[in-house]
């Protein structure tokens, strides 16, 4: 998934979310793939000795080993959604997976096989269980860890947010509804060249052929301005800015006319750089810097709608999409770790501090605010901006709602790890 900040000090800017996008066997089933819905998959626990033993990878920070009552507000969480989250987690960290997904810094499935066999066994319904019978499992099986630096000071770093966006659009181009939100074009390459130069792992670059040459991949001005370079257009959305965001955002639902509601999934992207066009606004003198908000572009986008093309080609980065049905609202798009990411329950990482699929403990502020908020989260994403000791990205849902707290967002925050007691300190694979 994509995801944008907000500031009112900052320009508009991109900041990707599922930075490498799982590779075909891993969303579509087989042997060793993720399954296309891992969240309506049984919990299954292997055994531990049909698990892969690997070397454990360092991780950049340190960790001081805490109590549960030192964690700010932990007795408060209400849990709510806890346990499913806690379970779909499970099933992620189980599974075994080949391709990009296997080179992200991630937990170990052996060291968290007890944790989440126990969790099979324990009885407790994934919409039903109690918060104290969640709260005592969690406390029985978990240790905390407090996150520090590489100095080994407490890590305190800034807490974003992102959203799941919803635009409102037409299978076919009518109307008002003249935007389109393409999926992947069958030209598009992806060249990994990370099993051959280690440190590559996890890196691609996009183009496509060229007699026998391989080029950069179009910009989204050479994609709007040649109908025949244009990929499948999924949906025609009726509002440009909105269908800008939802690419920045990297995935979002889409209403169609008859009233249905599906998701449009990050599918993949055509490797060029994103440029803000809050930046471009600024520097064409129509919009202060500090005033690039969406709600102040979308409103330029009316005066100049001669010139809203303009504006988006500014940014020659183009998502693609794949289109998935909203099974369980509740659930979330994928994050990086293939995991649907539930609202307030999960969290973009730096993974060289943080592996994916960890459980972490949360403490930072409502948006804009002093208002304390300490949640129980899963780190079940990544951000090309989401760099550095407890710098975090909060996932805050679905809808206008989640979307205007997280364009508030920028609040300090300070992490705990939840690590399997027999584990010992926290490490990657």
């Amino acid at each position: 998934m994509k995801r944008i900040l907000f500031s009112a000090a900052l320009p508009v800017l991109l900041a990707a979310c599922s930075s490498v996008p799982l590779s075909p066997d891993e969303t579509a089933g087989g042997p060793g793939a993720t399954p296309a819905n891992i969240a309506e998959q049984p919990l299954r626990v292997p055994a531990l000795s049909a698990l892969p033993d690997t070397a454990p990878r360092a991780l950049a920070g340190k960790f001081l080993q805490a109590s549960w009552a030192s964690l700010p507000g932990w007795q408060n969480d209400g849990l709510d959604h806890v346990w499913k989250a806690f379970l779909n987690n499970c099933k992620g960290l189980m599974r075994p997976v080949s391709g990009s997904l296997a080179q992200q810094a991630r937990a170990t499935p052996r060291v968290w096989q007890p944790v989440c066999a126990a969790a099979a066994q324990s009885g407790l319904d994934a919409d039903t269980a109690s918060p104290d019978s969640v709260r005592q499992f969690l406390q029985a099986h978990l240790q905390p860890w407090r996150l520090l630096d590489a100095a080994g000071k407490p890590a305190r770093n800034t807490v974003t947010g992102y959203y799941e966006p919803l635009v409102h659009a037409s299978r076919t181009r009518q109307g008002d509804y003249q935007w389109p939100l393409y999926a992947a074009p069958d030209d598009l390459l992806t060249i990994d060249l990370g099993s051959v130069y280690p440190e590559l792992a996890g890196k691609r670059v996009r183009g496509k052929l060229v007699g026998k040459r391989i080029v950069p991949y179009d910009t989204r001005a050479e994609i709007a301005a040649s109908a025949d370079r244009q990929p499948h257009a999924i949906v025609w959305v009726n509002d440009p800015v909105e269908a800008f965001f939802l690419q920045i955002q990297g995935s979002g639902r889409a209403q169609l006319a008859g009233g249905d509601t599906i998701r449009l999934a990050y599918a993949d992207h055509n490797g060029r750089p994103y440029m803000s066009i809050g930046q471009w606004l600024a520097k064409q003198g129509e919009l202060p810097l500090a005033q690039a908000s969406m709600q102040n572009i979308k409103a330029w986008a009316k005066k100049n709608p001669s010139r809203v093309q303009e504006m988006l080609n500014a940014n020659p980065a183009m998502v693609f999409f794949n289109e998935e049905a909203v099974v369980d609202p509740e659930l979330g798009p994928k994050g990086a770790y293939g995991i649907p990411l539930i609202g307030q329950r999960a969290v973009a990482v730096d993974t060289t501090f943080v592996p994916l699929g960890t459980p972490m403990y949360l403490a930072t502020q409502q948006p804009a605010s002093s208002t304390p908020l300490r949640r129980l989260v899963f780190a079940q994403d990544t951000g090309a901006a989401i760099k550095g000791a407890a710098r975090t990205d909060y996932y805050w849902g679905f809808g206008d709602e989640a979307g205007a707290r997280a364009g508030r967002m920028k609040q300090p925050g300070d992490v705990w790890v939840l690590w399997p007691k027999q584990a010992g300190v926290p490490s990657a694979r």
